[in-house]
């Protein structure tokens, strides 16, 4: 069958946005697994991605130039609206294509996307055994459930993810960088990748539980050590890549996994850096571990620091603790590790003066990255359902759920002072990139007036032209 699927994403940034920033810069796993897996069974795959095109009359175009039997979208809570849109072009060029939807938010809340009549089947869970099961079933003209349970699959029987319909797709908006995922910043050389070796995750946190649970079932599932080393040889082959994220949602929570991986990069030649993400309980835990990971290669950590209250910590049920954020980030130094903070202002129940805390926390750790979101209450977990039940939210639209942190999300928080703080959190941002692409630059290029115009470059880029 002709299969098109469609990363409705970029949440609001949306169009002409692909290779840009991290909404729009990385590939989506769940889709170039789906391409994989169907262009393996035999099926013929294309992809639209909503971030490579100009605007609406540019989608419907690429619709009908593909005329598809089968429209796959992926969708996030902040993509409903555009996703929805997208379904309505695709039965507007033929009522015959059949629509699918999968993705965290057709999961938790299949209902509404269900209640879309011009949705024809919906996947929850996970979908790469289920959907080429209903590509089969159509071709046969079999009756397909309009909800299907997706099927866990062993994941080391599945193919490795399909980069190259992203990257076919990006091309044509002017990406050129030799991978299909744009860098993290001036330190992760391109070309740069992503993969993922697990998923699920066996923490409890009050702002994900049991969302997870529900996608990825509980507990985590792991990829072979060998099986994620193969991978990273084809990648090593056809990008010839400089730096490499891995992507699960806790990698240090498996130390025999870890320690394994670490020996076979090292022992298969890998010199790249990576980056992964980490709980800081870990770190402090098993220093021993993180030591051996920037052995061979561990460039930076993503740590979910939170807060700087130790009551809020307790209360988003993070089982972390300010002492242990501070620890994990002197080890983090110790070790020559990057630290990409991650941090959520205006909590349900948080006080203006825990906030302050959090500032005060994250001058003291001093990161070289920050990622500050505010508190925004997705469907599908303990948190959100706290904020429902008290009346807390201000999400009107899916467009809301977005996490860049523009205004409050929910109530009880004064817009000023979330502002401010958001700002006043970051002060040593500035310095730090400056400080930080100025080294690299100069490392990079001979001619210093060179350096100074690739720094500007990138300062434009991460904080918006001035004056």
């Amino acid at each position: 069958m002709k299969v098109t699927l469609v990363c409705s994403g970029g949440g609001v940034d949306g169009f002409n946005s692909a290779g840009k920033g991290m909404s729009g810069g990385w590939i989506g796993h769940g889709l170039a697994l789906l391409s994989a897996c169907a262009k393996q069974a035999g099926h013929e795959v294309s992809l639209i991605d909503r971030r490579a095109l100009r605007d609406w009359d540019h989608f419907r175009q690429e619709v009908r130039s593909r005329a598809p039997d089968v429209a796959g979208f992926g969708m996030l809570s902040v993509d409903f609206n555009p996703a929805m849109k997208g379904i309505e072009l695709v039965k507007e060029a033929n009522p015959n294509t059949i629509t699918v939807v999968g993705g965290p938010h057709p999961t938790l809340v299949p209902d509404e996307v269900l209640s879309n009549p011009l949705v024809d089947h919906v996947v929850i869970g996970e979908g790469e055994i289920s959907f080429v099961e209903m590509l089969h079933k159509f071709e046969r003209g079999e009756r397909v459930d309009r909800l299907i349970d997706g099927d866990r699959p062993n994941l080391d029987e599945l193919p490795f993810a399909d980069r190259d319909i992203y990257l076919e797709e990006w091309r044509k908006a002017g990406y050129d960088y030799d991978s299909p995922e744009a860098p993290l910043s001036a330190e992760t050389r391109p070309p740069f990748v992503t993969i993922i070796a697990g998923r699920g995750c066996r923490y409890n946190c009050a702002f994900c539980k049991p969302g997870e649970d529900i996608l990825f079932g509980k507990g985590v599932r792991r990829r072979s050590v060998s099986h994620v080393i193969a991978e990273l040889k084809q990648l090593r082959e056809k990008y010839h890549f400089n730096t490499l994220m891995i992507h699960d949602d806790c990698l240090t929570e498996d130390r025999v996994w870890v320690q394994e991986f670490c020996d076979s990069y090292e022992a298969e030649g890998f010199t790249q850096p990576y980056w992964c993400q980490a709980r800081v309980d870990h770190v402090v835990k098993h220093e021993d571990m993180i030591r051996r990971m920037g052995e061979v290669g561990l460039q930076g950590l993503f740590l979910g620091f939170e807060s700087g209250s130790d009551r809020v910590l307790r209360f988003i049920r993070k089982g972390t603790t300010v002492a242990k954020n501070l620890e994990a980030a002197v080890i983090c130094r110790k070790y020559d590790i990057r630290i990409w903070a991650n941090y959520m202002l205006g909590l349900p129940t948080e006080t203006e003066e825990e906030i302050r805390e959090t500032i005060a926390m994250l001058k003291e750790i001093d990161p070289d990255y920050y990622s500050p979101a505010f508190y925004t209450p997705y469907p599908g977990n303990d948190l959100y359902d706290y904020c429902v039940e008290h009346s807390l939210s201000l999400v009107k639209d899916h467009d809301g759920y977005s996490r860049n942190p523009t205004e409050p999300k929910i109530k009880g928080h004064d817009p000023v002072f979330l502002r401010w703080a958001l700002m006043e959190s970051q002060r040593r941002k500035l310095r730090n990139s400056i400080r930080r692409d100025t080294k690299y630059y100069l490392r990079r290029y001979a001619s210093p007036r060179k350096a100074v115009a690739k720094v500007n470059r990138a300062m434009n880029a991460r904080f918006g032209r001035r004056g």
